[in-house]
Protein backbone atom coordinates (compact mmCIF):
# COMPACT_ATOMS: atom_id res chain seq x y z
CA UNK A 1 0.00 0.00 0.00
CA UNK A 2 2.87 2.40 0.70
CA UNK A 3 4.90 1.53 -2.39
CA UNK A 4 4.54 4.92 -4.04
CA UNK A 5 6.18 6.78 -1.16
CA UNK A 6 8.46 4.35 0.69
CA UNK A 7 11.30 2.41 -0.88
CA UNK A 8 11.49 -0.19 1.87
CA UNK A 9 8.72 -2.26 3.40
CA UNK A 10 7.97 -2.19 7.11
CA UNK A 11 9.98 -4.25 9.55
CA UNK A 12 8.29 -7.17 11.26
CA UNK A 13 7.93 -5.18 14.48
CA UNK A 14 6.47 -2.19 12.66
CA UNK A 15 4.05 -4.43 10.83
CA UNK A 16 2.92 -5.99 14.12
CA UNK A 17 2.47 -2.72 16.02
CA UNK A 18 0.79 -1.01 13.09
CA UNK A 19 -1.74 -3.71 12.24
CA UNK A 20 -5.20 -3.63 13.78
CA UNK A 21 -6.77 -6.47 11.82
CA UNK A 22 -6.58 -8.91 14.79
CA UNK A 23 -9.21 -6.83 16.58
CA UNK A 24 -10.91 -4.51 14.09
CA UNK A 25 -12.02 -7.49 12.00
CA UNK A 26 -15.00 -7.47 14.38
CA UNK A 27 -16.27 -4.51 12.34
CA UNK A 28 -16.46 -6.31 9.01
CA UNK A 29 -20.23 -6.06 8.78
CA UNK A 30 -20.10 -2.33 9.42
CA UNK A 31 -17.25 -1.95 6.93
CA UNK A 32 -19.25 -3.73 4.23
CA UNK A 33 -22.35 -1.65 4.97
CA UNK A 34 -20.41 1.63 4.87
CA UNK A 35 -18.73 0.67 1.61
CA UNK A 36 -22.02 -0.32 0.02
CA UNK A 37 -23.56 3.04 0.96
CA UNK A 38 -20.51 4.93 -0.30
CA UNK A 39 -20.42 3.06 -3.62
CA UNK A 40 -24.14 3.60 -4.20
CA UNK A 41 -23.73 7.32 -3.56
CA UNK A 42 -20.71 7.58 -5.90
CA UNK A 43 -22.72 5.94 -8.68
CA UNK A 44 -25.80 8.07 -8.01
CA UNK A 45 -23.67 11.22 -8.19
CA UNK A 46 -21.99 10.12 -11.41
CA UNK A 47 -18.59 10.05 -9.73
CA UNK A 48 -18.18 6.43 -10.81
CA UNK A 49 -20.00 4.64 -13.61
CA UNK A 50 -23.15 2.65 -13.00
CA UNK A 51 -21.43 -0.54 -14.17
CA UNK A 52 -18.60 -0.02 -11.68
CA UNK A 53 -21.13 0.68 -8.95
CA UNK A 54 -22.98 -2.54 -9.71
CA UNK A 55 -19.75 -4.53 -9.82
CA UNK A 56 -18.67 -3.11 -6.46
CA UNK A 57 -22.05 -3.89 -4.92
CA UNK A 58 -21.95 -7.50 -6.10
CA UNK A 59 -18.31 -7.87 -5.14
CA UNK A 60 -18.90 -6.60 -1.60
CA UNK A 61 -21.75 -9.09 -1.24
CA UNK A 62 -19.35 -11.83 -2.31
CA UNK A 63 -16.69 -10.65 0.17
CA UNK A 64 -19.30 -10.54 2.96
CA UNK A 65 -20.41 -14.08 2.16
CA UNK A 66 -16.80 -15.21 2.39
CA UNK A 67 -16.36 -13.57 5.78
CA UNK A 68 -19.60 -15.11 7.00
CA UNK A 69 -18.53 -18.57 5.90
CA UNK A 70 -14.85 -18.60 6.80
CA UNK A 71 -14.09 -15.58 8.94
CA UNK A 72 -11.82 -12.63 8.19
CA UNK A 73 -8.23 -13.49 7.27
CA UNK A 74 -5.59 -11.75 9.38
CA UNK A 75 -3.07 -10.39 6.90
CA UNK A 76 -0.83 -8.04 8.89
CA UNK A 77 0.58 -6.57 5.69
CA UNK A 78 -2.89 -5.23 4.88
CA UNK A 79 -3.11 -3.71 8.37
CA UNK A 80 -6.85 -3.41 8.97
CA UNK A 81 -10.34 -4.58 8.02
CA UNK A 82 -10.64 -1.77 5.45
CA UNK A 83 -7.60 -2.83 3.43
CA UNK A 84 -8.37 -6.53 3.80
CA UNK A 85 -11.84 -5.92 2.38
CA UNK A 86 -10.47 -3.77 -0.43
CA UNK A 87 -7.95 -6.49 -1.32
CA UNK A 88 -10.61 -9.20 -1.28
CA UNK A 89 -12.84 -6.99 -3.43
CA UNK A 90 -10.02 -6.52 -5.96
CA UNK A 91 -9.55 -10.30 -6.11
CA UNK A 92 -13.27 -10.66 -6.78
CA UNK A 93 -13.94 -7.94 -9.37
CA UNK A 94 -10.60 -6.54 -10.48
CA UNK A 95 -10.21 -2.91 -11.62
CA UNK A 96 -13.57 -1.50 -10.44
CA UNK A 97 -12.53 -2.23 -6.83
CA UNK A 98 -9.96 0.55 -7.08
CA UNK A 99 -12.75 3.09 -7.62
CA UNK A 100 -14.45 2.39 -4.27
CA UNK A 101 -12.07 4.56 -2.28
CA UNK A 102 -12.79 7.66 -4.38
CA UNK A 103 -13.74 10.64 -2.14
CA UNK A 104 -13.05 8.57 0.98
CA UNK A 105 -10.19 8.14 3.45
CA UNK A 106 -9.58 5.41 5.95
CA UNK A 107 -10.01 8.18 8.53
CA UNK A 108 -13.69 8.82 7.80
CA UNK A 109 -14.17 5.14 6.93
CA UNK A 110 -13.05 3.89 10.34
CA UNK A 111 -14.93 6.65 12.13
CA UNK A 112 -18.10 5.55 10.34
CA UNK A 113 -17.55 1.84 10.90
CA UNK A 114 -16.82 2.39 14.57
CA UNK A 115 -19.91 4.54 15.08
CA UNK A 116 -22.02 1.86 13.44
CA UNK A 117 -20.47 -0.78 15.69
CA UNK A 118 -20.96 1.30 18.84
CA UNK A 119 -24.55 2.03 17.83
CA UNK A 120 -25.18 -1.72 17.61
CA UNK A 121 -23.47 -2.23 20.97
CA UNK A 122 -25.72 0.40 22.53
CA UNK A 123 -28.78 -1.34 21.12
CA UNK A 124 -27.57 -4.63 22.63
CA UNK A 125 -27.02 -2.95 25.99
CA UNK A 126 -30.50 -1.42 25.87
CA UNK A 127 -31.98 -4.86 25.18
CA UNK A 128 -30.11 -6.37 28.13
CA UNK A 129 -31.08 -3.53 30.44
CA UNK A 130 -34.74 -3.77 29.46
CA UNK A 131 -34.72 -7.51 30.22
CA UNK A 132 -33.24 -6.81 33.66
CA UNK A 133 -35.73 -3.98 34.26
CA UNK A 134 -38.69 -6.23 33.50
CA UNK A 135 -37.28 -8.98 35.72
CA UNK A 136 -36.86 -6.56 38.63
CA UNK A 137 -40.45 -5.37 38.15
CA UNK A 138 -41.77 -8.92 38.22
CA UNK A 139 -39.89 -9.87 41.38
CA UNK A 140 -40.77 -6.56 43.06
CA UNK A 141 -44.46 -7.14 42.39
CA UNK A 142 -44.18 -10.65 43.77
CA UNK A 143 -42.72 -9.32 47.02
CA UNK A 144 -44.41 -5.93 47.37
CA UNK A 145 -45.57 -6.84 50.91
CA UNK A 146 -42.55 -8.84 52.10
CA UNK A 147 -40.95 -7.07 55.06
CA UNK A 148 -37.18 -6.92 55.35
CA UNK A 149 -34.72 -4.78 57.28
CA UNK A 150 -33.60 -1.62 55.58
CA UNK A 151 -29.99 -0.72 56.27
CA UNK A 152 -27.80 2.32 56.62
CA UNK A 153 -24.12 1.73 57.37
CA UNK A 154 -25.09 -1.96 57.01
CA UNK A 155 -26.90 -1.57 60.34
CA UNK A 156 -30.60 -2.29 60.72
CA UNK A 157 -32.34 1.07 60.27
CA UNK A 158 -36.05 0.85 59.41
CA UNK A 159 -38.20 -1.90 57.98
CA UNK A 160 -38.86 -1.75 54.24
CA UNK A 161 -40.32 -4.19 51.77
CA UNK A 162 -38.35 -6.41 49.46
CA UNK A 163 -40.41 -5.03 46.60
CA UNK A 164 -39.31 -1.51 47.50
CA UNK A 165 -35.69 -2.63 47.71
CA UNK A 166 -35.82 -4.26 44.28
CA UNK A 167 -37.53 -1.19 42.82
CA UNK A 168 -34.54 0.88 43.92
CA UNK A 169 -32.44 -1.17 41.50
CA UNK A 170 -35.16 -0.85 38.88
CA UNK A 171 -34.80 2.92 39.07
CA UNK A 172 -31.02 2.64 38.68
CA UNK A 173 -31.50 0.49 35.59
CA UNK A 174 -34.06 2.95 34.20
CA UNK A 175 -31.48 5.73 34.50
CA UNK A 176 -28.92 3.52 32.74
CA UNK A 177 -31.37 3.05 29.88
CA UNK A 178 -31.74 6.82 29.65
CA UNK A 179 -28.00 7.33 29.53
CA UNK A 180 -27.53 4.82 26.71
CA UNK A 181 -30.41 6.36 24.76
CA UNK A 182 -28.86 9.80 25.11
CA UNK A 183 -25.47 8.46 24.02
CA UNK A 184 -27.02 6.80 20.98
CA UNK A 185 -28.72 10.01 19.91
CA UNK A 186 -25.45 11.94 20.00
CA UNK A 187 -23.55 9.14 18.26
CA UNK A 188 -26.03 8.92 15.39
CA UNK A 189 -24.28 11.35 13.04
CA UNK A 190 -22.39 10.10 9.99
CA UNK A 191 -18.70 11.02 9.45
CA UNK A 192 -18.54 9.46 5.99
CA UNK A 193 -17.49 12.06 3.43
CA UNK A 194 -15.20 13.99 5.75
CA UNK A 195 -12.35 12.16 3.96
CA UNK A 196 -8.92 12.49 5.58
CA UNK A 197 -9.71 15.69 7.52
CA UNK A 198 -10.72 18.48 5.11
CA UNK A 199 -13.62 17.06 3.12
CA UNK A 200 -13.39 16.31 -0.60
CA UNK A 201 -13.59 18.14 -3.91
CA UNK A 202 -15.83 15.45 -5.42
CA UNK A 203 -19.57 16.30 -5.58
CA UNK A 204 -20.60 13.74 -2.96
CA UNK A 205 -23.97 13.57 -1.19
CA UNK A 206 -23.25 13.09 2.51
CA UNK A 207 -26.94 13.23 3.43
CA UNK A 208 -27.60 10.25 1.15
CA UNK A 209 -24.92 8.07 2.74
CA UNK A 210 -26.04 9.13 6.23
CA UNK A 211 -29.63 8.15 5.47
CA UNK A 212 -28.59 4.87 3.85
CA UNK A 213 -26.75 3.87 7.04
CA UNK A 214 -29.57 4.88 9.38
CA UNK A 215 -27.90 8.01 10.75
CA UNK A 216 -29.96 11.07 11.60
CA UNK A 217 -27.66 13.41 9.64
CA UNK A 218 -24.03 13.88 8.58
CA UNK A 219 -21.52 15.33 11.02
CA UNK A 220 -20.96 19.06 10.48
CA UNK A 221 -17.18 19.55 10.72
CA UNK A 222 -14.71 17.41 8.80
CA UNK A 223 -11.89 17.85 11.32
CA UNK A 224 -14.12 16.81 14.22
CA UNK A 225 -15.64 14.01 12.16
CA UNK A 226 -12.42 12.02 11.86
CA UNK A 227 -10.99 12.84 15.30
CA UNK A 228 -14.08 12.55 17.49
CA UNK A 229 -14.33 9.53 19.77
CA UNK A 230 -16.86 11.01 22.18
CA UNK A 231 -19.34 8.37 21.07
CA UNK A 232 -16.97 5.60 22.20
CA UNK A 233 -16.24 7.33 25.50
CA UNK A 234 -19.95 7.92 26.11
CA UNK A 235 -20.60 4.25 25.49
CA UNK A 236 -17.91 3.39 28.03
CA UNK A 237 -19.12 5.90 30.61
CA UNK A 238 -22.70 4.65 30.25
CA UNK A 239 -21.45 1.07 30.56
CA UNK A 240 -19.38 2.03 33.58
CA UNK A 241 -22.35 3.52 35.42
CA UNK A 242 -24.39 0.45 34.55
CA UNK A 243 -21.64 -1.84 35.79
CA UNK A 244 -21.49 0.05 39.09
CA UNK A 245 -25.21 -0.57 39.59
CA UNK A 246 -24.83 -4.23 38.63
CA UNK A 247 -21.92 -4.52 41.05
CA UNK A 248 -23.98 -3.08 43.92
CA UNK A 249 -26.79 -5.56 43.24
CA UNK A 250 -24.25 -8.37 42.94
CA UNK A 251 -22.79 -7.39 46.31
CA UNK A 252 -26.26 -7.55 47.85
CA UNK A 253 -26.63 -11.08 46.53
CA UNK A 254 -23.21 -12.08 47.86
CA UNK A 255 -24.15 -10.77 51.31
CA UNK A 256 -27.69 -12.10 51.25
CA UNK A 257 -26.55 -15.58 50.18
CA UNK A 258 -24.15 -15.85 53.12
CA UNK A 259 -25.23 -17.84 56.17
CA UNK A 260 -25.25 -14.82 58.56
CA UNK A 261 -27.84 -13.13 56.31
CA UNK A 262 -29.59 -16.07 54.70
CA UNK A 263 -31.90 -13.80 52.72
CA UNK A 264 -31.56 -15.55 49.38
CA UNK A 265 -30.75 -18.92 47.88
CA UNK A 266 -29.21 -18.65 44.43
CA UNK A 267 -30.19 -21.33 41.96
CA UNK A 268 -27.75 -24.04 40.92
CA UNK A 269 -27.44 -22.26 37.56
CA UNK A 270 -25.72 -19.29 39.20
CA UNK A 271 -23.71 -21.01 41.93
CA UNK A 272 -20.60 -23.18 42.10
CA UNK A 273 -19.19 -25.62 44.60
CA UNK A 274 -15.83 -26.01 46.31
CA UNK A 275 -13.11 -28.42 45.29
CA UNK A 276 -12.50 -29.37 48.93
CA UNK A 277 -15.56 -28.32 50.98
CA UNK A 278 -18.64 -30.22 49.79
CA UNK A 279 -21.08 -28.04 51.75
CA UNK A 280 -20.14 -24.85 49.93
CA UNK A 281 -22.51 -23.00 47.59
CA UNK A 282 -20.55 -20.08 46.21
CA UNK A 283 -22.18 -17.03 44.52
CA UNK A 284 -19.49 -16.97 41.84
CA UNK A 285 -21.65 -15.38 39.14
CA UNK A 286 -22.42 -12.43 41.40
CA UNK A 287 -18.76 -12.11 42.36
CA UNK A 288 -17.73 -12.10 38.70
CA UNK A 289 -20.27 -9.38 37.88
CA UNK A 290 -18.75 -7.39 40.73
CA UNK A 291 -15.27 -8.03 39.34
CA UNK A 292 -16.24 -7.12 35.78
CA UNK A 293 -17.25 -3.67 37.02
CA UNK A 294 -13.66 -2.94 37.99
CA UNK A 295 -12.42 -3.97 34.57
CA UNK A 296 -15.00 -1.79 32.82
CA UNK A 297 -13.98 1.23 34.90
CA UNK A 298 -10.39 0.60 33.83
CA UNK A 299 -11.33 0.34 30.15
CA UNK A 300 -13.17 3.66 30.30
CA UNK A 301 -10.23 5.33 32.02
CA UNK A 302 -7.79 3.91 29.48
CA UNK A 303 -9.56 5.40 26.46
CA UNK A 304 -9.99 8.75 28.18
CA UNK A 305 -6.27 8.91 28.86
CA UNK A 306 -5.51 7.93 25.26
CA UNK A 307 -7.65 10.77 23.90
CA UNK A 308 -6.86 13.51 26.40
CA UNK A 309 -3.81 15.03 24.66
CA UNK A 310 -4.43 14.47 20.96
CA UNK A 311 -4.37 17.50 18.64
CA UNK A 312 -6.64 17.62 15.61
CA UNK A 313 -7.17 15.65 13.55
CA UNK A 314 -6.43 11.91 13.34
CA UNK A 315 -3.47 10.33 15.16
CA UNK A 316 -2.50 6.67 15.18
CA UNK A 317 -3.08 6.55 18.94
CA UNK A 318 -6.75 6.40 18.03
CA UNK A 319 -6.28 2.91 16.65
CA UNK A 320 -6.28 1.85 20.31
CA UNK A 321 -9.84 3.11 20.73
CA UNK A 322 -11.48 -0.14 19.73
CA UNK A 323 -10.05 -2.85 22.04
CA UNK A 324 -11.42 -1.26 25.25
CA UNK A 325 -14.85 -0.80 23.68
CA UNK A 326 -14.93 -4.33 22.30
CA UNK A 327 -13.87 -5.80 25.66
CA UNK A 328 -16.35 -3.64 27.57
CA UNK A 329 -19.17 -4.80 25.33
CA UNK A 330 -18.37 -8.44 26.04
CA UNK A 331 -18.12 -7.89 29.80
CA UNK A 332 -21.29 -5.81 29.99
CA UNK A 333 -23.31 -8.26 27.92
CA UNK A 334 -22.25 -11.13 30.20
CA UNK A 335 -22.90 -9.13 33.36
CA UNK A 336 -26.40 -8.07 32.30
CA UNK A 337 -27.36 -11.60 31.29
CA UNK A 338 -25.97 -13.09 34.50
CA UNK A 339 -27.65 -10.57 36.78
CA UNK A 340 -30.98 -10.96 34.99
CA UNK A 341 -30.74 -14.72 35.42
CA UNK A 342 -29.85 -14.45 39.09
CA UNK A 343 -32.71 -12.08 39.89
CA UNK A 344 -35.22 -14.19 37.95
CA UNK A 345 -34.29 -17.50 39.57
CA UNK A 346 -33.35 -16.49 43.13
CA UNK A 347 -35.39 -17.83 46.03
CA UNK A 348 -35.93 -15.00 48.51
CA UNK A 349 -36.24 -16.20 52.10
CA UNK A 350 -38.80 -13.67 53.21
CA UNK A 351 -39.32 -15.42 56.56
CA UNK A 352 -35.67 -14.83 57.41
CA UNK A 353 -35.91 -11.22 56.25
CA UNK A 354 -38.94 -10.59 58.43
CA UNK A 355 -37.30 -12.20 61.44
CA UNK A 356 -34.28 -9.93 61.21
CA UNK A 357 -36.46 -6.87 60.58
CA UNK A 358 -38.30 -7.62 63.82
CA UNK A 359 -35.12 -8.16 65.85
CA UNK A 360 -33.21 -4.92 65.30
CA UNK A 361 -35.45 -2.24 66.93
CA UNK A 362 -36.18 -1.11 63.37
CA UNK A 363 -39.44 0.59 64.44
CA UNK A 364 -37.69 3.03 66.78
CA UNK A 365 -38.32 5.91 64.37
CA UNK A 366 -42.02 5.01 64.37
CA UNK A 367 -42.02 5.43 68.15
CA UNK A 368 -40.34 8.81 67.85
CA UNK A 369 -42.81 9.90 65.16
CA UNK A 370 -45.71 8.77 67.36
CA UNK A 371 -44.39 10.86 70.27
CA UNK A 372 -44.32 13.88 67.97
CA UNK A 373 -47.84 13.31 66.61
CA UNK A 374 -49.69 11.96 69.65
CA UNK A 375 -47.83 13.53 72.56
CA UNK A 376 -46.71 16.78 70.95
CA UNK A 377 -43.00 16.36 71.75
CA UNK A 378 -40.41 18.18 69.66
CA UNK A 379 -38.68 15.62 67.49
CA UNK A 380 -35.31 16.01 69.23
CA UNK A 381 -36.94 15.28 72.59
CA UNK A 382 -38.88 12.39 71.08
CA UNK A 383 -35.61 11.04 69.68
CA UNK A 384 -34.06 11.15 73.16
CA UNK A 385 -37.04 9.42 74.80
CA UNK A 386 -37.05 6.75 72.10
CA UNK A 387 -33.36 6.09 72.65
CA UNK A 388 -34.03 5.39 76.33
CA UNK A 389 -36.93 3.07 75.43
CA UNK A 390 -34.73 1.16 72.99
CA UNK A 391 -32.03 0.83 75.63
CA UNK A 392 -34.56 -0.60 78.10
CA UNK A 393 -35.89 -3.08 75.53
CA UNK A 394 -32.32 -4.12 74.78
CA UNK A 395 -31.66 -4.69 78.49
CA UNK A 396 -34.76 -6.91 78.76
CA UNK A 397 -34.01 -8.71 75.49
CA UNK A 398 -37.35 -7.94 73.88
CA UNK A 399 -38.51 -6.11 70.77
CA UNK A 400 -40.16 -2.70 71.04
CA UNK A 401 -43.65 -4.08 70.37
CA UNK A 402 -43.12 -6.63 73.17
CA UNK A 403 -41.86 -4.12 75.75
CA UNK A 404 -44.47 -3.78 78.54
CA UNK A 405 -46.31 -0.45 78.64
CA UNK A 406 -45.23 0.07 82.22
CA UNK A 407 -41.58 0.03 81.17
CA UNK A 408 -42.28 2.75 78.60
CA UNK A 409 -44.40 4.97 80.87
CA UNK A 410 -41.67 4.76 83.51
CA UNK A 411 -39.45 6.51 80.97
CA UNK A 412 -42.09 8.99 79.78
CA UNK A 413 -45.64 9.16 81.17
CA UNK A 414 -47.05 10.57 77.96
CA UNK A 415 -46.74 7.18 76.25
CA UNK A 416 -50.08 5.35 76.02
CA UNK A 417 -51.23 1.93 74.84
CA UNK A 418 -51.99 3.36 71.40
CA UNK A 419 -48.27 3.34 70.73
CA UNK A 420 -48.44 -0.40 70.01
CA UNK A 421 -50.39 0.38 66.84
CA UNK A 422 -47.18 1.67 65.21
CA UNK A 423 -44.54 -0.64 66.66
CA UNK A 424 -44.95 -3.72 64.43
CA UNK A 425 -42.92 -3.96 61.25
CA UNK A 426 -46.10 -4.32 59.19
CA UNK A 427 -47.55 -1.14 60.66
CA UNK A 428 -44.25 0.63 60.07
CA UNK A 429 -44.01 -0.16 56.36
CA UNK A 430 -47.72 0.48 55.83
CA UNK A 431 -47.35 3.95 57.31
CA UNK A 432 -44.60 5.05 54.88
CA UNK A 433 -47.07 6.38 52.34
CA UNK A 434 -45.14 9.43 51.18
CA UNK A 435 -44.45 9.49 47.44
CA UNK A 436 -41.60 7.05 46.76
CA UNK A 437 -42.03 5.41 50.17
CA UNK A 438 -41.93 1.73 51.08
CA UNK A 439 -45.64 1.24 51.83
CA UNK A 440 -46.89 -1.68 49.72
CA UNK A 441 -49.54 0.57 48.14
CA UNK A 442 -46.79 2.93 46.96
CA UNK A 443 -44.61 0.08 45.73
CA UNK A 444 -47.47 -1.25 43.60
CA UNK A 445 -48.13 2.24 42.26
CA UNK A 446 -44.44 2.56 41.31
CA UNK A 447 -44.53 -0.80 39.53
CA UNK A 448 -47.68 0.16 37.63
CA UNK A 449 -46.15 3.49 36.62
CA UNK A 450 -42.97 1.78 35.42
CA UNK A 451 -44.99 -0.65 33.34
CA UNK A 452 -47.24 2.04 31.96
CA UNK A 453 -44.49 4.13 30.41
CA UNK A 454 -41.02 3.89 28.96
CA UNK A 455 -38.11 3.56 31.35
Amino acid sequence: MWGGRFAEGPSAVMRAINASIPFDKQMWRQDIAGSQAHAAMLAAQGIIGADDGAAIRAGLEQVAAGYEAGGVPEDLALEDIHMVTEARLADAIGTPAGRLHTARSRNDQVATDFRLWVRDAIDNALGGLEALRQTLLARAEQHADAVMPGFTHLQSAQPVTLGHHLMAYHDMVARDIGRFRDARARANRCPLGAAALAGTSFPIDRHATAAALGFDAPTTNSLDSVSDRDFAIEYLTSATQTSLHLSRLAEEFVLWASQPFGFVVLSDQWSTGSSIMPQKRNPDAAELVRGHAGRIVGLMTGLMVTMKGLPLAYSKDMQDDKPPVFECHQLLELSLAAMTGMVASATFRTDRMRGLAESGFATATDLADWLVRAAGLPFREAHHVTGRVVKRAEELGVSLDALPLGEMTAIDGRITAEVYDVLTVDASVASRVSYGGTAPVRVREAIAAARGGAA
